[in-house]
């Protein structure tokens, strides 16, 4: 079974103690590992530190030698060493009066309970300041528990910077319920900072700052630096391509908008990309309309992941160098999707009786998965739309545009031929 993404669990069997007494050299080791051995009926989750969570996961095996080294610890924000054969029963207590449930707690990141410093009501106060109420601040510990390892100093901080771009302390407390890992991830709190100030100089709006704070935290947790040499190689590489001064700030502000993980690229692999495309004949100003319609996502793939799609893509649809060009110009999913996902896309909609001269017509389709094409396709079937004679231009769009498309076909077909009220000429 794989295990969670940022944590490994060791279990220990229901056995004796001395079943599982740890040799001397495992004591000499770790007294991390002590603690399991001691109390074998316990699940302990050694949750790694949030600094570490954009590396792979580590195996039993890498962990017990990042333990002999001394480097596991080395790296992490909190402990997870049991320096007690005990939990902490002042902080079980506390959690128990705020109707935490204690049992989830203990088998996911048990080892918070063995903290000596917990600060588990100074927490909870400061959540009921905001506006938090009994069940979401369970609801908060529940699901990030090390958040009663953070001093007060670090929450009220915290709390401050995210109340700078929020519109009020009900629109924090809601962002807190959704993504309570989030706020509480304090090691990095002076580049947040750097960074929230460096989006705000730039004009980024706060509810988008904001946004970034949920859904990307890891552009926050960079120093500012590297983001600010991103910014200026987007800045740059636009004005190469044509772009104008005027025009700028605006489209740097969408693309970051719609995309911020862009921020996490190098300098090297956008400047590999953007070769890449030149080489394949594309003018400056076609790769500026490419890098707009994807968002800056292009710059997630890889060069030989394109050529492999370009290469499919020209075989399936037999045709010219320029005529692929057109085809990726009309449905960039076709420069970034990668061979599998192309080919799975296909057969569904060959199976469904589509030919490909149809798909080459209206390649959009293909940004589409199999699944809302099988929807799409049965229901305008029940509307007794065939789509093999059809125009494939109603299966595109967005959900919106394809409920609106799909009313439209709808009311065509319900409206009379002959409408005897309508004045004759």
């Amino acid at each position: 079974m794989t295990e969670p993404t940022g944590t490994v669990e060791l279990k220990a069997n229901n056995r004796s103690r001395e079943q599982i007494r740890p040799s001397r050299q495992l004591m000499q080791h770790s007294r991390m590992l002590r603690g399991i051995a001691n109390n074998a009926t316990h699940l302990f989750t050694l949750s790694l530190a949030r600094s570490q969570h954009c590396k792979p996961l580590l195996t039993l095996s890498s962990l017990w030698n990042k333990v002999k080294d001394g480097s596991f610890l080395q790296h992490s924000s909190y402990t997870t060493d049991i320096k007690s054969k005990v939990e902490n029963k002042r902080t079980v207590e506390n959690l128990y009066r705020l109707s935490v449930d204690i049992k989830k707690i203990r088998r996911l990141k048990g080892w918070v309970l063995f903290q000596d410093a917990a600060y588990v009501k100074e927490t909870a106060n400061t959540l009921q300041e905001m506006g938090a109420d009994k069940t979401a601040i369970a609801n908060i510990l529940e699901r990030c528990p090390e958040a009663i390892l953070r001093t007060p100093a670090e929450i009220n901080s915290q709390r401050e910077l995210w109340q700078s771009v929020c519109q009020n302390e009900k629109q924090l407390v809601k962002l807190i319920e959704r993504f309570p890992e989030s706020f509480f991830t304090v090691e990095h709190h002076e580049n947040q900072k750097s960074n929230v100030q460096l989006f705000q100089e730039l004009g980024l709006k706060n509810n988008i700052i904001s946004r970034f704070f949920t859904s990307a935290p890891d552009i926050f947790y960079r120093p500012v630096e590297k983001n600010k040499h991103i910014i200026e190689t987007l800045q740059r590489m636009y004005l190469n391509l044509g772009g104008s001064n005027a025009n700028m700030k605006i489209w740097l502000l969408k693309l970051l908008s719609q995309n911020p993980f862009i921020l996490l690229n190098t300098s090297t692999a956008v400047q590999e990309n953007l070769e890449f495309l030149q080489k394949k004949d594309f003018t400056d100003s076609e790769v500026l309309q490419l890098l707009s319609r994807l968002k800056g996502f292009i710059f997630n793939f890889s060069p030989n992941t394109m050529q492999k799609s370009m290469f499919f893509a020209k075989d399936v649809f037999k045709c010219s160098d320029q005529e692929l060009k057109e085809l990726m110009l009309k449905c960039p999913a076709l420069l970034y999707n990668s061979v599998p996902i192309l080919e799975e896309r296909l057969k569904g909609l060959l199976k469904e009786g589509i030919s490909v001269d149809q798909i080459k017509e209206t390649p959009m389709v293909l940004e589409l998965t199999t699944q809302i094409v099988q929807y799409r396709i049965k229901k305008l079937a029940a509307l007794g739309y065939d789509i093999k004679n059809g125009n494939l231009e109603n299966l595109n769009g967005t959900k919106r545009d394809f409920e609106a498309t799909y009313c439209r076909i709808q009311a065509k077909r319900e409206r009379p031929m002959f409408n005897p009220v309508a004045p004759l000429d």
